[in-house]
C-alpha cells in the first residue's frame, strides 16, 4: 500500500461507530444463515443457550467473516462505505494472525463495556485495545486512485 491510496490520519469515533452499525446489519443476515445451515444438525429444533458448540459455531463464523475481509482487501462493508481500511500500524495488509488478535481483542474491548474502543479518545495515536493488541490500526482511504 501507497501513501498515495492511504492517509495516516486515523478516521474518528463517530466514523468508526457508524461503520460498525452496517457491519452490524451484515453480521446478523450471516448469523441467521448458518443458523438455518446448523438447525438440521439439531432436529429443526430452537437452540438452546447452554448449547456450547453452537455458540462456538456462532463466534467462528463472525471470526471468518472479519477476517476474511480483513485479509482481503482491509475492508468490510461498513469500513468500504465509510472510506477506512484496516491495516497494520506501518500499513501493511494484515494476516491471519493479525486477524485472530483483533477479534480476540475485539471481544475484551466489547466486554469491558466498550472501554476498549472508548480507549481511542484518550490514546495519543487514537488506537483501541484490539488495534494496541492486534499491531493494526484504521487508516482513512483517499478518495484519489
Amino acid at each position: 500500500m501507497t501513501e498515495k491510496n492511504f492517509q495516516r490520519k486515523a478516521p474518528g469515533i463517530f466514523r468508526i461507530l457508524i461503520a460498525i452499525v452496517y457491519d452490524a446489519l451484515l453480521i446478523v443476515a450471516v448469523l441467521f444463515f448458518a443458523t438455518a445451515i446448523a438447525l438440521p444438525f439439531n432436529s429443526g429444533e430452537a437452540f438452546e443457550s447452554g448449547q456450547f458448540l453452537f455458540a462456538l459455531y456462532l463466534l467462528l463464523t463472525c471470526f471468518l467473516f472479519y477476517g476474511w475481509f480483513w485479509t482481503h482487501g482491509g475492508q468490510t462493508l461498513g469500513l468500504k462505505s465509510w472510506k477506512m481500511t484496516l491495516l497494520t500500524r506501518d500499513g501493511r495488509p494484515i494476516s491471519w494472525r493479525h486477524a485472530a488478535l483483533r477479534f480476540l481483542a475485539s471481544l475484551l474491548s466489547w466486554s469491558c463495556l466498550g472501554l476498549g474502543f472508548l480507549w481511542m479518545l484518550f490514546d495519543k495515536d487514537k488506537l483501541s485495545w484490539h488495534d494496541k493488541l492486534s499491531g493494526t490500526a484504521l487508516f482513512m482511504t483517499n478518495n484519489d486512485k
